[in-house]
């Protein structure tokens, strides 16, 4: 059986999706109504640079996002078969929109106006350089927690994403991560500071939860074609109204990424296609479980990999 999954942020790159733009009309249709939804260049942007405008939340959202509606509207296309028997979609944060954008839960013009407003909302939800993400490797996340709740309250760190087996990432103000991160030297056990502008998925995202609420509330959510399997629940959701509950929770809640592709597995997926651009969810996955079957479609001659597993 195969699983859809979408990337979120820190998949994104210069130049993607840029040889489909060249050769599919659809695509740069998408692209300059983006723009035009958006008022801003993302085109420009995505296929030009520069880089550092890009890697800004509040572009990167929708930026990684068009490139994946794209990416999965060329498969609809040539693959639409293969599209029909799949079951279950799911997407790693903003990839989470993505997803549902696909399975018609959500319109493209309304999955791109709430990912800008989502990305300029979780900019701004804690001061630049008062925040950050720290990604803890080579240990489980039992292990994790125990240190967490044995800080005697030194500081407040947050469990982010739950990625894979060995890769956990923690938020925080930066002066809690910064003694997290002591701890850890300590302990022996490795950690990279993310080059991330602001501490996500985690209670300091409040305000951004507050500004999210109001605008999903007003945007018109369907119920899914497709079972996705949500972050915050590592479980499937379909409903209309209960997607949009679980988009708000998603702000503050721990993406659980390493439980929602065992619940996949569960489930009888034996193959993972990653849309959208790069390859980061197949890293994670690998270390999942090296069992399965991974495909990234970044380019229409990836398709061929497709035929392959069919």
């Amino acid at each position: 059986m195969f699983s859809l999954i979408f990337p979120g942020q820190g998949s994104q790159s210069v130049g993607m999706a840029k040889n489909l733009y060249n050769k599919f009309s659809f695509v740069k249709d998408l692209f300059k109504k983006s723009d035009e939804i958006l008022g801003i260049p993302i085109s420009n942007m995505i296929l030009n640079g520069p880089k550092d405008d890009l890697d800004l939340t509040e572009n990167t959202q929708p930026a990684i996002f068009l490139v994946s509606y794209c990416i999965y509207n060329m498969i609809k296309l040539k693959k639409e078969n293969l599209l029909n028997n799949i079951k279950l979609y799911a997407g790693h944060s903003l990839g989470e929109y993505s997803a549902l954008a696909a399975s018609n839960s959500i319109g493209f013009e309304d999955a791109l106006k709430l990912l800008q407003t989502r990305g300029k909302s979780m900019q701004s939800a804690v001061p630049k350089g008062q925040g950050g993400m720290i990604a803890v490797l080579g240990t489980d996340i039992t292990n994790i927690k125990e240190i967490l709740n044995n800080s005697n309250k030194k500081y407040e760190c947050f469990i982010a994403n739950d990625n894979s087996v060995g890769q956990v990432v923690v938020s925080g103000k930066t002066k809690d991560i910064n003694l997290f991160s002591e701890d850890l030297k300590k302990a022996k056990i490795k950690n990279i500071k993310l080059q991330v502008s602001a501490p996500f998925h985690c209670k300091l995202m409040n305000p951004a939860t507050e500004i999210m609420k109001n605008e999903i509330s007003k945007t018109d959510f369907k119920d899914s074609e497709k079972n996705i399997v949500t972050n915050v629940t590592a479980q499937e959701a379909f409903k209309a109204e209960e997607i949009k509950r679980l988009l708000i929770s998603q702000i503050e809640s721990p993406v659980r990424w390493r439980e929602t592709i065992l619940y996949m597995i569960e489930k009888g997926t034996k193959t993972f296609i990653e849309i959208g651009p790069g390859k980061v969810l197949s890293g994670m996955i690998k270390r999942i479980d090296k069992n399965v079957n991974i495909i990234s479609i970044n380019e229409d001659e990836d398709l061929n990999k497709l035929e392959l597993n069919d």
